[in-house]
């Protein structure tokens, strides 16, 4: 995607995220949830202080063109958690969530990591799988009384020797 850039959180970026994230839930993957399940998951943009720690407090990576945020990610890079992946609705399919986790795993593997694990939503699940991650077990969470379905995910991350 050209001029895509991608950057380091900035604490200005909290209150966007959220509405990105929001937006991701509520539109991009309605293919994949019914509105009740959208709902749970996202009644409204998270912007206590809570969600801002989630975002600062691990490894957040943003894409950007042109001021406008596409996409983030976040990795807490203690234990190699994927916690966050989503990109804007209009935005989906176009490279961006494919140039965020080049960033992450990348992170990942300078940290020393021999695994990565998320919790991937039906939707993201695909991609993940491209990416040469494996399920590891289906199960539902609930928010607020409703069952959402996703998939606890794995990368093992092999090392790669430079030649001598």
């Amino acid at each position: 995607m050209n001029g895509l850039i991608i950057r380091p959180y900035r604490p200005a970026d909290a209150i966007p995220l959220a509405t990105l994230f929001h937006r991701a839930v509520r539109e991009g993957a309605a293919c994949a949830y019914d509105a009740e399940q959208r709902e749970a998951w996202s009644p409204a943009p998270p912007t206590g202080e809570g969600w801002r720690a989630r975002v600062e407090e691990a490894e957040t990576i943003v894409a950007e063109r042109d001021g406008a945020l596409l996409g983030f990610m976040t990795l807490d890079i203690d234990s190699a958690y994927l916690d966050f992946a989503y990109v804007a609705p209009q935005f989906m399919g176009h490279g961006v969530a494919s140039a965020l986790y080049a960033v992450i795993e990348g992170r990942a593997r300078v940290k020393g990591h021999r695994v990565m694990e998320t919790e991937a939503s039906l939707l993201a699940e695909p991609f993940f799988r491209r990416q040469g991650w494996r399920v590891i077990k289906r199960q539902e969470i609930e928010r607020g009384g409703v069952k959402i379905p996703n998939a606890r995910m794995e990368k093992r991350l092999i090392r790669r020797f430079a030649a001598a």
